[in-house]
């Protein structure tokens, strides 16, 4: 494990790279003793950073959520991070991609919740029981570490590669679709570039949900009435270039679009 205070020079470092756009070196090659618990701190001491200036937690992301991501990684089990406020962009309103280092994104069924969920003991029904609707929805994705040559405790410490997300407008309850078997078509300038399901996120986003509150309540989070969750990705990451214009089709959930400038 790391001592507190390289712990808090690493967070600088991330918080720098997003301040400046200038990407750093993975930590894993220059910290091999980093742990999932250094990453998950690190993650924390930049998100009080942001709470402390204003911004606002509206929910979490699951990233790591198929099995084939998790095998890539090493891992046997997902990652999350923080979406704030201030990460949500809009259908109508242009991107600007420089913004962001590498920016990309991936399709995913947005859960919106209407109640709170329990922490350690949450199970998948105390998660369909809370949730109001699903959104279609878009997750940007951007990592600080240079050209994406991440391991695990580097996305963890990167707030799990998050960046942005966008939901359509769409809203549909859980008892009205089954969500373990909805199709979803990504197209970058009206060229099919993705195609999935949502069981690609572990067989049910509604496990990756249940393991986020129960994750998270190892740090003393709860997942709350209104929060957004991004349970994972129904299809591989594309790149996002200036003036790519996004639209992912999700069948029986309606549509999403995001636009670059």
């Amino acid at each position: 494990m790391l001592s507190d205070a390289v712990r808090t020079e690493l967070a600088d470092e991330l918080e720098r790279a997003e301040r400046d756009r200038v990407p750093i070196d993975p930590l894993v090659s220059r910290f091999p003793e980093i742990d999932v618990v250094d990453a998950y701190e690190i993650q924390l001491l930049n998100i009080r950073r942001r709470l402390d200036t204003g911004a606002r937690v509206v929910g979490h992301k699951v990233g790591l959520s198929s099995k084939a991501m998790q095998q890539m990684m090493g891992v046997d089990e997902p990652d999350y991070g923080h979406l704030l406020a201030e990460m949500e962009v809009y259908e109508d309103v242009p991107v600007e991609a420089g913004r962001y280092l590498f920016p990309r994104v991936e399709v995913e069924v947005g859960f919106v919740l209407g109640a709170d969920l329990p922490g350690a003991d949450c199970t998948e029904a105390d998660v369909l029981a809370a949730t109001v609707a699903y959104a279609p929805a878009i997750e940007l994705i951007d990592s600080r570490i240079k050209d994406w040559k991440i391991g695990l405790c580097d996305t963890i410490s990167d707030n799990a590669s998050s960046a942005g997300y966008v939901l359509g407008p769409e809203r549909v309850a859980p008892k009205d679709i089954d969500i373990k078997a909805i199709d979803a078509v990504l197209t970058r300038n009206g060229e099919v570039v993705a195609e999935g399901r949502s069981d690609a996120v572990l067989g049910d986003p509604v496990i990756a949900v249940a393991w986020l509150a129960r994750k998270v309540a190892s740090f003393g989070v709860r997942l709350r009435a209104g929060d957004v969750v991004l349970p994972g990705s129904c299809t591989r990451a594309i790149d996002a270039r200036p003036g790519d214009a996004f639209h992912a089709e999700f069948a029986g959930l309606g549509s999403v679009r995001l636009q670059f400038g």
